[in-house]
């Protein structure tokens, strides 16, 4: 895990909130009726969940080792 580089989680984080800010367009869409209403409540979540993430990411990498061989 020593080389694996912050921009890589940088990187993992963006990318899955594009797909999870495209999935919150389309519902908020659907339920609301309105392009505008999804666009407003779906870039909201994009900044505010790709932050969340990323520090969730860190705390994972530094003080979880679940899944990454140091098992017992």
């Amino acid at each position: 895990m020593a080389g694996i580089k912050k921009r890589r989680h940088i990187a993992k984080a963006l990318t899955w909130r594009l797909v999870g800010t495209l999935d919150t367009f389309i519902i908020s869409y659907i339920v609301s009726g309105s392009a505008q209403i999804g666009m407003v409540i779906s870039g909201t979540e994009l900044l505010t969940k790709t932050v969340l993430y990323y520090f969730h990411e860190r705390v994972w990498y530094s003080y979880i080792p679940f899944g990454v061989g140091n098992e017992r």
